[in-house]
């Protein structure tokens, strides 16, 4: 395959972050408290539909 940017020098590629494990464990519990939240919310909205279709 040709080099089609002759001219022009390759960047370095980017470096790899290191891994903090406290923001890693920090994102993890936030998002299974938001996945937590929106269960129990979900649990109440099927009660609601149930409810609706005997009123209905």
């Amino acid at each position: 395959m040709p080099n089609l940017y002759r001219g022009e020098k390759k960047l370095p590629p980017p470096k790899k972050k290191k891994l903090n494990f406290k923001t890693c464990k920090n994102n993890t519990i936030n998002s299974l408290n938001e996945v937590e939240h929106f269960l129990r919310n979900f649990n109440g909205f099927i009660k609601y539909i149930k409810l609706y279709k005997i009123l209905k």
